[in-house]
């Protein structure tokens, strides 16, 4: 999710000609989009990094309701 935002103030610096980022070209800033877009599509799934995330929250949630229960 950083990423995303990191490229998004990114497109908007560059839309709004801001320092060094006006004479950057929007390929690159449209580039990054294309790596965050594969990244999160296919990469993520590829590792299991998005069942990963799931697993450790629906477990965090577990160990809340058995605490929870307990005391």
């Amino acid at each position: 999710m950083p990423l995303i935002i990191v490229i998004v103030l990114l497109a908007v610096l560059k839309y709004f000609e801001v320092g060094p980022l006006e004479k950057l070209s929007w390929w690159w800033i449209a580039g990054l989009f294309c790596v965050a877009f594969i990244w999160f599509e296919f990469v993520e799934r590829m590792f299991g990094l998005d069942k990963r995330k799931a697993h450790e929250q629906l477990e965090k949630a577990r160990k809340e309701r058995v605490n929870k229960t307990f005391k």
